[in-house]
This record gives C-alpha cells, sequence and structure tokens, in this order.
C-alpha cells in the first residue's frame, strides 16, 4: 500500500493533471489563467484568515496557563508540543455538547487546536491527549497548508467548467468549437466531481497520516484508537448546529461532526473509523 505521503503527492498530482487537462480543453490557456487566479486569490485570503472565522463561528474561548479550569488540558497540549518539537499552539475550548476537536493556522508559529466541551466529558485523560497529539500532528504536517493547495486548483477547476457553461466552451484560433460539445457537456459536468472526490482522498489520507504521527507523539496508539471508537459513537448522537450550518468545516474535526451519513466512502472527507482503529492497533503491536 503506498505510504500517506507518497498517496497524498499523487493526488496532488492527479488534481494538478485535471487541472491543466480540463483548462486547456474548456477555457483555453486565458480561461485556465482566470480561474486559477479567482482560486488562489480566495484560498490564500482562507488561507492567512480562515482560523480566526472558524474559531469565531464556533465560539472558541481561548485558555491559557493561569486558567484553573482547564489547566491540565492545557498542561497536555504544552507537553505533546514539546514532545512533537512544536512551537506551544494557541489553545482553545468550545462550548459544544458533541464531543470532536480540531486544529487551525497557517503554519506552526501561528496553530490553535481545539476542543470541545462534549470531548472533556467522555474521555479520559490518557485518550483526550491522544486527540490532541493528532491535531498537533495536523499542525507538524502542514496539512492546513496541504487542503489550501488542493482547495484552490479543486475551485479553478469548478470555476472553469462554470465559465465554459456561460460562454460554450473553449475556441481554437479560427474561432471554432475545439471540443466537441457533448465531450465538453460531459467534461464540464464530471471534472468539478472529479476534483472534489480527489480533494476528498486527500483529505483521508492527511487523517491517516495524522493518526500514525499522532500516535508516534504521544506514544500511545491505542488512546487515540479508543478516542476515536468512542468519539464516533457519541458524534452521531448529538448534533453539532454550527458544522451543519457550515459543513466545509466539517473536514477540519477528527471524526465528521455531520448527522448525515455518506453511502459511499468516496464522498466522505474522513477515512473509517474502522479502519483508523485497526491501523492503530496495529501500530501498538509493533
Amino acid at each position: 500500500m503506498l505510504g500517506n505521503w507518497l498517496k497524498t503527492a499523487v493526488l496532488m498530482a492527479a488534481i494538478v493533471a485535471l487541472f491543466g487537462m480540463v483548462g486547456a480543453a474548456i477555457g483555453g490557456a486565458g480561461g485556465m489563467m482566470v480561474a486559477l487566479l479567482l482560486a488562489g486569490a480566495m484560498n490564500i485570503y482562507a488561507y492567512w484568515f480562515s482560523d480566526k472565522a472558524v474559531l469565531k463561528m464556533y465560539g472558541a474561548q481561548e485558555v491559557t496557563a493561569d486558567n484553573l479550569q482547564f489547566r491540565s488540558y492545557y498542561q497536555m497540549v504544552r507537553q505533546l508540543a514539546e514532545n512533537a518539537q512544536l512551537p506551544m499552539p494557541k489553545v482553545y475550548i468550545i462550548n459544544e455538547s458533541q464531543p470532536n476537536a480540531f486544529a487551525t493556522g497557517r503554519n506552526p508559529e501561528n496553530a490553535a487546536v481545539a476542543a470541545t466541551a462534549g470531548i472533556m466529558r467522555i474521555l479520559s485523560e490518557r485518550e483526550l491527549r491522544g486527540v490532541m497529539a493528532h491535531e498537533l500532528a495536523h499542525v507538524k504536517n502542514r496539512d492546513t497548508l496541504i487542503s489550501t493547495i488542493s482547495a484552490t486548483v479543486a475551485g479553478a477547476i469548478a470555476s472553469i467548467a462554470q465559465f465554459g457553461m456561460l460562454l460554450g466552451g473553449g475556441r481554437d484560433n479560427n474561432g471554432e468549437r475545439s471540443l466537441n460539445p457533448v465531450v465538453g457537456i460531459l467534461l464540464m459536468l464530471l471534472a468539478p466531481l472529479a476534483a472534489s472526490l480527489i480533494q476528498m482522498a486527500i483529505s483521508r489520507a492527511r487523517e491517516f497520516e495524522a493518526d500514525k504521527a499522532g500516535a508516534e507523539i504521544s506514544g500511545d496508539p491505542k488512546a487515540l484508537a479508543s478516542a476515536l471508537e468512542k468519539i464516533h459513537h457519541y458524534a452521531h448522537q448529538v448534533t453539532n448546529k454550527t458544522a451543519e450550518a457550515h459543513p466545509e468545516t466539517a473536514q477540519m474535526m477528527i471524526i465528521n461532526p455531520l448527522s448525515g451519513i455518506s453511502f459511499d466512502r468516496l464522498f466522505s472527507t474522513h477515512p473509517s473509523t474502522e479502519e483508523r482503529v485497526t491501523r492503530l492497533m496495529g501500530m501498538a503491536t509493533h
């Protein structure tokens, strides 16, 4: 099986190749550049400012070293950050009953980790340690950057497809259609779907890698495996209203927070919990 980093690289190459093919076929060089610039501008903005927007959206409250109620949580993150050789991130608590957690920030020097009140209630200290190590692994692996690049290219593909629908597809130097109309319509419809599927596959690969790296940071893969099973069980019983209202944030969470469960794992931003647990337990036996 391909390693998670190699798999990510292959998928990133695939989505870039898809962009080139679709751009050349539908928008031509000019349309391709316009779409890439538009998508890039939107995602550069998101890369720099989305962390603050998401934390505000979820009503996250910062936890400091002198916070008595969450002192052990703060110290836990500090110790794990030292284990991972990372700068100390900002630490947040979210007043949300659904158990979940996420990391955000454009790089390790500007990172934040957040956990819900619900996850504090259902997990043991050992399990919570495994979860926060997973989130710090996302920071160490710069997964925010990877997701931003994949989102930029996927967004550009969708933009080209929309331009193609509006303008009737690309044309050659003689003003003739450069693509069979039927093929063009199919490409315009299917290309954004293919880009989304690749983007979701990248997200799943990054979750596997964060599980692996998180288990190494905490030194306790069994704890993360146990935490994932508990979170999965409770998360689908408790509605997360903010996540339901903003489903684009679901990929950030350690477990999919949305109540609707996809009928096909191809359309999921997260791997199956069973497979994640199996891989972690395999780490524990070596």
